[in-house]
């Protein structure tokens, strides 16, 4: 399963993470080592040839079809934690952990996974804060964006606006016509401008850790050949409650118990579990919910 700190090298220093707090976000390099990226990348291939269990939107795949092939049809699918136990032993990674028990807290739950794809020629994703989304009660949810390719200007990396998360509000949105994003709405990027955007690079098994009120995006795949595949994670403090309806695909809730304890303590087990979202493809176009005063 896991390499030992020794193979997948030392624990992520201090020192990795300075600045987030002003800056918003950290690069890890290195945080998996090529064995761990293999193994998930492998994981990854058969989740989206379906034979891991079935994905909303999925569609049959002929058997002999190669992994680019596979990989091209698709843009990314939301829960693969739920039909995979390796994606979700991945959520507790030592040295994932490691660094959010400083980040966040020494309690950290996990309420969401995502594989993207992204091949060549595909869009990327319009500027958005994670946390209008999935909404905290604390603003500790924090992204981890892990690489299992190596993420390029080329082929769409991540951008990001550093210190922009500052304010601790969620900005408003406006509605995205072009090309270069699969999205229909965008944020309002005021007083920013293309000079506060930087895009963020990072080799295959580094990690970009971000805060939920950061905003990111990433541009089109311009790559001939290279897709941009990623593993990401979401968590929040354990200790703050999570009301999120998924998107309204549930009932509204002051706290969804639909979560992963990765470390610590869970001040709310009292409550029990429960297990409400399934795997699903994303779209080649979302269509998120925008309420009417954001836009």
């Amino acid at each position: 399963m896991f390499e030992t700190a020794t193979q997948a090298g030392p624990a992520p220093s201090p020192s990795a993470l300075d600045g987030y707090a002003e800056r918003g976000f950290a690069v890890v390099p290195d945080l998996l080592s090529p064995a761990e990226v293999d193994e998930i990348r492998r994981e990854a291939v058969g989740i989206f040839r379906g034979d891991r269990g079935e994905v909303e939107g999925i569609v049959h795949i002929e058997a002999n079809a190669s992994e680019a092939e596979v990989l091209h049809r698709y843009n990314a699918i939301h829960f693969p934690h739920k039909l995979s136990p390796l994606i979700s032993r991945y959520m507790a990674h030592p040295r994932l952990t490691a660094v959010l028990t400083r980040l966040v807290s020494p309690n950290v739950k996990c309420m969401q996974s995502m594989l993207f794809v992204k091949g060549p020629g595909k869009p990327g994703q319009s500027w958005h804060q994670d946390e209008y989304y999935i909404p905290t009660r604390d603003r500790s949810l924090t992204g981890a964006w892990i690489a299992l390719e190596d993420a390029t200007v080329e082929n769409g990396c991540l951008w990001v606006i550093p210190g922009s998360h500052r304010g601790g509000h969620i900005r408003r949105r406006g509605k995205y016509t072009g090309s270069e994003y699969a999205d229909v709405d965008t944020c309002d990027l005021a007083p920013y401008s293309e000079r506060d955007q930087i895009p963020v690079p990072i080799r295959s098994g580094g990690t970009v850790l971000f805060n939920g009120y950061l905003l990111h995006s990433s541009l089109r795949n311009r790559s001939s050949d290279s897709f941009r595949m990623a593993l990401v994670f979401h968590y929040m403090s354990a200790e703050s409650m999570l009301p999120w309806d998924n998107d309204g695909r549930f009932p509204p809730t002051e706290d969804l118990r639909d979560v992963v304890l990765v470390a610590g303590t869970d001040p709310y087990a009292h409550k029990g579990l429960v297990s409400l979202t399934r795997p699903f493809l994303r779209g080649n176009v979302m269509r998120h919910k925008v309420s009417p005063d954001a836009l």
